[in-house]
C-alpha cells in the first residue's frame, strides 16, 4: 500500500535534499522549510502535491512532491518522487562567474587601492547580507 503523507524531516533526507535527517530537522527548526507557505516542525507531515521551499543560502530551492520513498533512494531515482520547481534565476546564484560579475577589474589595473578594497568588502556584504556561512559547509557535504 502506497504512503499518502510522510515526516518533512524524512522525506528531505530520503529525496536527497539534506546528507541526514539531522540536518534536515535542524533547518526546519530553523525556519528555513516552507511547506505550502506555512513554517514547518519536522514532524509536519506533507502530502503528495505539496509545494516544498527549503532556503539554503544563497539558493531558495523549491519542490513539489510527487511521491515518498520507503527509504533514502540513489541520485537517479529523485526526480520520480519529486519536481524541481527552482527557478533558474535562484540557480544562477550558484553559478561563479555570476558571482564574479560584480567584482571584474580591469587587466593592468594594478592591485586594489584601499578605497577600492573597501567598496569591494561593501558589495559583499550586501551582497550576502543573511548568508549562514555555516551551511556552505553543509552544502559541500550534500
Amino acid at each position: 500500500m502506497a504512503e499518502i503523507s510522510t515526516r518533512i524531516d524524512k522525506w528531505l533526507w530520503s529525496v536527497r535534499i539534506f546528507k541526514t535527517r539531522s540536518i534536515a530537522i535542524e533547518f526546519c527548526r530553523k525556519g528555513r522549510v516552507t511547506i505550502n507557505g506555512n513554517m514547518v516542525k519536522p514532524a509536519r507531515e506533507v502530502q503528495v502535491g505539496d509545494t516544498v521551499v527549503v532556503r539554503k543560502p544563497p539558493v531558495n530551492y523549491t519542490f513539489k512532491v510527487k511521491g515518498f520513498p520507503k527509504s533514502r533512494v540513489g541520485a537517479k531515482l529523485v526526480m520520480d518522487y519529486l519536481e524541481n520547481l527552482t527557478p533558474a534565476d535562484e540557480l544562477q546564484k550558484l553559478d561563479p562567474a555570476f558571482m564574479a560579475f560584480n567584482i571584474y577589474r580591469e587587466r593592468g589595473t594594478g592591485r586594489p587601492t584601499k578605497k577600492d578594497r573597501r567598496s569591494l568588502d561593501e558589495l559583499f556584504e550586501d551582497g550576502f547580507e543573511g548568508f549562514d556561512w555555516d551551511d556552505e559547509d553543509e552544502k559541500a557535504k550534500d
